[in-house]
């Protein structure tokens, strides 16, 4: 007679890594949320918030192929940091704040070790953006991962009152464009880069810069914004846009926000490009073009503030710096 667990599932440890999860959850402010995790879904009470028109913001997204770095080199901690940052960076970005997060992993075989790590991340990540772990799910598949492989996705919940959701509709030429630095490739375009460490035979464990080796940067988790968005908002900026820069670069990523008849021009001596951006670009012979097309290239968050804000918002930021403004051309120009 065959078993579950002979099948490639163990429940037992299930419960054992859930009992974990449970006790790292703890280093949380969970005030608000009702029963803890083990229930078959999340309660959050919200009713002490103060809003009159609550507006509910949710973002998802998954880690991607930076997980497959995180493998080789074992390293396991900081993509559960990224998990959260991902969804909470694009929640905030419409002015909500944080309420809840939680994730979904699926593995091969449960190593609860391994788990751990993860799990410390994504609470790292919690911590950060001032959100509960709300709850999530393990799933055992040894038939879709090979063994030591996962995959990993989650999503976060906010709230905004509905007079302050901020979607870029009242963005103006004049208005100034404030950056917020980047903390390396965050969980971008590494799809790129794993091609052009293999082509260019280069070692994850080979010394890359200040000590650190190409892996450790390559793993630096993404920088999670919401308190200093927070800040600005708390602060009475005026806010009138937020752009995550993800996926689709600098350009792509403030484009979507702007309205019709409304462009930016940002000029690229503002800001410092980290070393990593231009070893890619030396490594891969990749073009200019597709760098801010694919990469951060340092900025991982825009805000656009009215004309005028921007010393405002500046004194409200530890790290902001003026990169550009918004001008009646439609598109965004690199200067």
């Amino acid at each position: 007679m065959v078993t579950y667990k002979e099948a490639g599932v163990d429940q037992a440890g299930a419960d054992q890594f859930v009992g974990r999860i449970k006790k790292l959850s703890h280093v949380l402010d969970e005030s608000r949320v009702i029963g803890g995790i083990g229930l078959f879904s999340g309660l959050m009470d919200i009713s002490d918030l103060g809003y009159k028109e609550p507006v509910l913001a949710a973002g998802t997204d998954g880690v991607g192929s930076k997980l497959e770095v995180a493998f080789t080199l074992g390293n396991h901690h900081t993509v559960g940091i990224d998990l959260v940052a991902l969804s909470v960076n694009d929640v905030i970005c419409c002015g909500a704040r944080p309420l809840f997060f939680l994730d979904y992993m699926a593995v091969g075989r449960l190593d609860l070790g391994q788990g751990e790590a993860i799990v410390k991340g994504i609470v790292e990540g919690c911590r950060q953006a001032r959100c509960a772990l709300l709850g999530g799910e393990t799933s055992q598949l040894p038939t879709f991962y090979r063994p030591g492989r996962y995959d990993l996705a989650g999503f976060a919940v906010g709230i905004v009152e509905r007079s302050k959701v901020i979607d870029g509709s009242r963005v103006r030429p004049g208005d100034v464009v404030v950056g917020l630095a980047s903390s390396g490739a965050h969980s971008n375009g590494f799809t790129l880069i794993r091609k052009i460490v293999e082509e260019q035979g280069l070692e994850y464990a080979e010394r890359f810069d200040e000590g650190r080796t190409l892996g450790e940067e390559l793993l630096t988790p993404m920088r999670i914004y919401v308190p200093e968005i927070m800040r600005l908002l708390e602060a009475g900026v005026d806010v009138r846009a937020v752009a995550h820069v993800t996926g689709g670069g600098i350009p792509g990523n403030l484009f979507r926000l702007l309205p019709d008849g409304v462009g930016a021009r940002l000029e690229k001596g503002r800001w410092p490009v980290p070393k990593l951006f231009t070893k890619i670009a030396e490594w891969g012979g990749v073009s200019e073009e597709e760098m801010y097309a694919v990469f951060n290239m340092g900025l991982g968050m825009l805000v656009v503030v009215g004309g005028g804000e921007e010393e405002r918002a500046l004194d409200a930021l530890a790290e902001g710096m003026v990169v550009g403004e918004c001008t009646s051309e439609e598109g965004v120009a690199l200067a």
